[in-house]
């Protein structure tokens, strides 16, 4: 089965510490379980036409929640931390924010 840049990249992350992160060209996108570097690089390269050096991923694990007498986790789900390539463009979602 192939996978579109789409499907590998779910979303971005904002919070205080990837905001941050993107003064030194540093963004944080939530990411398919299954994807891998390689492909995590080209889709972001793909979809926002940057250049990106370095990718870091994280596997994050679920949290313990309690819903009264019922307690579950939530999901798990992967993080990625993209550092663009010198002299490449910013992404544009990420400029209004900072």
């Amino acid at each position: 089965m192939v996978k579109t840049a789409q499907d590998i990249i779910i979303k971005p992350i904002i919070t205080e510490a990837s905001m941050e992160d993107l003064r030194n060209g540093k963004y944080t996108f939530q990411v398919a379980k299954t994807a891998n570097k390689i492909e995590v690089k080209d889709a972001v390269e793909e979809i926002f036409g940057v250049k990106v050096a370095k990718v870091n991923t994280i596997h994050m694990r679920g949290r313990k929640r309690r819903m009264g007498k019922y307690e579950g986790t939530t999901p798990e789900w992967k993080k990625a931390i993209v550092t663009l390539a010198e002299g490449s463009k910013t992404i544009a979602f990420f400029d209004g924010l900072i």
